[in-house]
């Protein structure tokens, strides 16, 4: 599974990329106006530092506009793949971007037929929103199962499941358990993977015991 931070702190996504462990970064508008700053320079600083696909959100509502603002944002960098609201408009201009070889990002998926009709304009990304459909008392890992099924039937259908809204480690586990492609993550929750209650209380043995030894490495 790759793994994108969905964020827009340049200082919290340039820590997670001298990991090593860092995929892509996503963005949205809500991330951006959070940030406090120009989007366009937010955009272009990110791409300089992660080398993956970088997804800048369209604001427009229409598909011939939404195709403008794609036009300068695909100015940025190579590596921006274009973010559109899974809309007809935003299908229709994914249509398009994606005949020319941009890569897409569909986003703000709720069913399992958005992300066929998603699939079949040749998006790059379907985002499912998970947490969301769990905070309206519904089930967003069955979203990911239905999304992974209809894909696996028709292997021509390219389009990379990108597990979104995802609030908790158990999002990411079962997210990879069912066979998404990407979990987009905030920086957070992507730390708290490498913990475990065992893991600490198991360290601090060792260097207890090391401690005894009154040896050193270096």
């Amino acid at each position: 599974m790759k793994f994108f931070v969905d964020s827009a702190d340049v200082e919290e996504i340039g820590e997670l990329a001298d990991s090593g462990l860092i995929d892509g970064v996503t963005t949205n508008p809500s991330l951006i106006a959070k940030s406090g700053r120009n989007f366009l320079d937010v955009i272009k600083e990110i791409c300089s530092i992660i080398d993956g696909p970088v997804s800048a959100e369209v604001t427009a509502l229409d598909a011939p506009t939404m195709l403008e603002e794609a036009k300068v944002l695909r100015g940025l960098a190579p590596n921006i793949a274009i973010k559109v609201p899974l809309t007809w408009d935003g299908l229709k201009a994914c249509k398009v971007l994606s005949d020319e070889g941009t890569m897409v990002n569909v986003t703000l998926c709720f069913s399992a037929t958005q992300a066929l009709l998603a699939a079949k304009a040749g998006a790059t990304f379907i985002s499912p929103f998970i947490g969301r459909l769990d905070d309206m008392g519904l089930d967003g890992m069955e979203l990911i199962e239905e999304i992974r099924e209809i894909y696996d039937n028709y292997p021509k259908l390219e389009t990379e499941i990108l597990a979104a809204s995802i609030r908790s480690v158990g999002h990411v586990k079962q997210s990879a358990l069912i066979g998404a492609d990407v979990a987009t993550v905030p920086a957070s929750v992507i730390k708290q993977l490498a913990k475990h209650p065992l893991t600490d209380k198991g360290l601090d043995a060792f260097m207890k015991d090391w401690e005894t030894t009154g040896q050193t490495i270096l």
